[in-house]
């Protein structure tokens, strides 16, 4: 039974069908059955998209008039505020996101970081002066303007994508560049509000537009193989961004990539709060579908057998208080859809046979629903050579490896392909600060401190990514430098 309104592409200004009126269902998380319809966008519908975007890009001033970019930008935050009990119906719906889970990442936060763009907006500088320079016998005047770098392809996942969408468009919007999102085939609904509510907003046409189709390939490949299309900003597996920067080669593309992570939470042994320092590192919010959450929990081998009883006890006192869809006080619910339940089930089965130590979970709960349920799960006496230390599940399992001291800490933490959060716990701030600024990595959390922001620059080292999304420096990425000198 369907509970979603249908899924509209938005091209050129106008709300539309797939050509051909072709379809597919929307699968709910929860309960494994269709929860809505999308339109599934044919070559065409993304042929016009970008020539939609081209056109308002170079035919409008779109990219010179900033007070109407700020304005229609506002405009748009406030209808989105005003329609937040449906955000919060496609997070779950969509999603899967558990209730609790809704008034923080999927929506609040997603908001709250809309707010912070416009709020750090005005600090965007639009010229710089590089004074005067004498040379060839006269004196010179220099400057660089920043301007918006074209048509936008942004190419957006399915774990939190109204925070996602929000991060790129909104950004890309004001820095002055047209748009086109590309929602994931799994959470389409939350990428076509943009295109119904930037209509009531009466953008222009063409400024924003929304595609998105059942093949998870076929409009991203079209983007990035575009030469119209000027820059992807793309959120998801380090796998596919590989991909998109081979594509993009051919045209020059400049590409944005925010990627995956296997990011490491260091417990010191005179941490002052240690039992909650390692019993909130649990994996279980949104069933550990984040990119920047803390997988891997490294602690002292000193302390390495209190570790595993405080962790031990920390499952069972959250034991069964998980996946029902009407509790607004759990945060964790299904992963996204069978192929991905799967997936995270073969890294359980894969840890046990590399000779870790299952602590808790481990199993599906079909008990749950007829949706994708997988048991909050943890790995003790794990080594960080296993693939399960190594590899991003993007599910609700959590790694405790021990470590020899501050040093060994380090090394464990930097020895992975990622780099994009983490977090030091300590009881001085000094000897937390001093291992923070070793470790490589995007993010970092001293003492519970909030190191993920709508006004900060989040992204990645390594294979997490390239640049940075969020805060002033989110809305630079959209920028090009053109220098410009003349002869006084």
């Amino acid at each position: 039974m369907t509970s979603l309104p249908d899924a509209r592409l938005f091209i050129g200004g106008q709300l539309r069908d797939a050509k051909g009126g072709r379809t597919f269902d929307i699968i709910g998380p929860w309960t494994g059955a269709p929860v809505g319809r999308a339109a599934d966008a044919s070559v065409q519908d993304i042929e016009d998209a970008i020539a939609a975007a081209r056109r308002a890009f170079d035919d409008t001033d779109w990219p010179t008039n900033v007070d109407l970019r700020v304005s229609l930008v506002q405009k748009l935050y406030d209808l989105f505020d005003a329609n937040r009990d449906r955000l919060s119906d496609l997070a779950r719906h969509e999603a899967g996101a558990a209730m609790g889970a809704v008034g923080r990442a999927h929506v609040d936060m997603a908001m709250d970081g809309w707010k912070d763009y416009l709020a750090v907006f005005p600090q965007v500088q639009w010229q710089k002066s590089y004074g005067e320079r004498s040379g060839y016998g006269m004196m010179h005047e220099r400057i660089a303007v920043y301007e918006p770098v074209g048509v936008v392809g942004a190419i957006t996942p399915w774990n939190v994508p109204l925070y996602v969408n929000v991060g790129k468009v909104v950004a890309a919007l004001l820095a002055g560049c047209t748009v086109i999102l590309k929602p994931a085939p799994n959470t389409p609904g939350m990428g076509a509000i943009f295109g119904e509510l930037a209509a009531q907003a009466g953008f222009p046409p063409g400024v924003i537009n929304v595609v998105f189709g059942e093949d998870a390939a076929l409009a991203g490949e079209m983007l990035v193989k575009d030469p119209r299309v000027d820059l992807i900003s793309f959120t998801g597996s380090t796998g596919v961004g590989k991909r998109i920067m081979e594509q993009g080669a051919a045209t020059l593309k400049r590409v944005f990539l925010e990627l995956g992570g296997k990011s490491a939470k260091i417990v010191l042994e005179d941490s002052e709060n240690f039992a909650m320092d390692v019993a909130t590192t649990m994996l279980v919010f949104h069933a550990g579908q984040g990119c920047a959450v803390h997988s891997r929990l490294l602690v002292p081998q000193s302390r390495y057998e209190e570790a595993k009883a405080i962790l031990k006890a920390a499952y069972a006192n959250f034991g069964d208080n998980w996946g029902d869809f009407d509790n607004p006080g759990q945060i964790m619910g299904p992963v996204i859809s069978r192929r991905q339940m799967e997936r995270v089930l073969s890294y359980i089965a894969l840890g046990e046979e590399e000779g870790a130590t299952l602590l808790a979970g481990g199993k599906a709960r079909p008990d749950k629903g007829g949706g994708f349920f997988i048991e909050p799960t943890c790995f003790v006496d794990v080594d960080n050579s296993m693939r399960i230390a190594q590899e991003e599940i993007f599910g609700p399992v959590l790694v405790v490896i021990p470590f020899q001291d501050d040093d060994d800490a380090v090394r464990i933490a930097n020895e992975s392909s990622y780099g994009l959060s983490g977090g030091v716990a300590s009881g001085s701030l000094d000897r937390a600060m001093a291992v923070a600024r070793r470790v490589r990595t995007g993010s970092v959390s001293v003492n519970g401190g909030m190191c993920i922001a709508g006004d900060l620059p989040f992204g990645g080292y390594k294979s997490s990514g390239i640049g940075r999304e969020w805060g002033l420096e989110g809305i630079e990425e959209y920028l090009e430098t053109k220098l410009i000198a003349w002869r006084k």
